[in-house]
């Protein structure tokens, strides 16, 4: 008989577990589609505001079959926090392409350096991140600009590679250290 009663406990054990884990996958696929830095349009002020999502409130709501979906902070808070959150419907519509990541990467893509000319590529979260020239001629890497900030710096700044946006800060901060030398092609001619 105890053989029997423990049979059962291990099946009830191993059936929990089997029906957690197949709750717990839509839960942590919500988590991870719905975390980050995103853009949107505010429908009150229309202009480009930065968001992020509750996404761990979202995943849990995704577990227990309630999914919900809120916003966690907003670059228009604490002035506006009690808004209707109506940019909710974008990110619900489209929620990859209104990452803050993805419109990064997009603007790079198949663009080249301001300065060496070679091709910025694809960006990866791990890699150094690229910069930007200013109309004042000093570089900054995208990742110091608020988000919000982004379409309008996109429409005034260049691409810049991170070794040469880290020789530039290098050349803008200590003059008195660098040396320029003319290129061997102007020594040949």
């Amino acid at each position: 008989m105890t053989v029997t009663v423990l049979s059962i406990i291990i099946a009830v054990f191993v059936l929990a577990s089997g029906l957690f884990v197949l709750r717990a996958v839509p839960g942590l696929r919500t988590y991870f589609r719905l975390r980050g830095d995103r853009l949107i349009t505010c429908p009150e002020s229309h202009t480009a505001e930065a968001v992020q999502v509750a996404a761990g409130e979202a995943a849990l709501g995704t577990f227990f079959n309630e999914p919900t979906l809120q916003l966690k902070q907003c670059s228009r808070w604490p002035e506006r926090e009690n808004c209707g959150q109506d940019c909710l419907q974008q990110i619900e519509a489209d929620s990859q392409n209104c990452l803050v990541w993805n419109i990064v990467s997009k603007w790079y893509e198949g663009k080249s350096c301001v300065f060496c000319r070679k091709s910025i590529g694809t960006l990866q979260q791990w890699d150094h991140a690229p910069a930007l020239l200013g109309p004042d001629f000093k570089t900054t890497e995208w990742k110091e600009v608020r988000p919000e900030k982004l379409p309008q710096i996109f429409a005034t700044h260049q691409p810049v590679c991170w070794n040469c946006h880290v020789s530039e800060t290098f050349r803008r901060l200590h003059p008195e250290l660098v040396t320029d030398r003319p290129s061997e092609i102007a020594h040949r001619v």
